[in-house]
């Protein structure tokens, strides 16, 4: 199975729920996913979900000057971000149930 096509349908779903649980920028967001798992997630991939949850309202953004390096922006989630992310999850839920039912009873004939 290409994990990486399942995890475009859900990519969405995993950075708002990795940015509600702390802000983050860019390459944070990207450890942070990975460190959960997902070890296939592409950098570009999770930067262009970023600009694009930023650009829906989902997220909100600022810049963080760095002593080590370019300033960093970082992205926090917005109550809109979080109302999508609540009903995601129950959407998420809801398929995964019906996935099991399905291979449970396929693997049961």
């Amino acid at each position: 199975m290409d994990t990486t096509q399942m995890l475009k349908g859900v990519l969405d779903l995993a950075v708002l729920a990795v940015v509600r649980a702390e802000d983050g920028y860019g390459y944070d967001v990207v450890r942070r996913l990975r460190g959960a798992g997902l070890t296939d997630v592409g950098d570009a991939s999770v930067y262009g979900t970023l600009r694009r949850l930023y650009a829906a309202g989902a997220l909100t953004s600022y810049v963080v000057p760095s002593d080590e390096g370019p300033h960093r922006k970082y992205y926090g989630i917005t109550p809109q971000g979080r109302a999508s992310l609540d009903l995601q999850t129950k959407q998420w839920h809801e398929f995964a149930h019906t996935m099991t039912d399905l291979l449970d009873l396929a693997e049961a004939h």
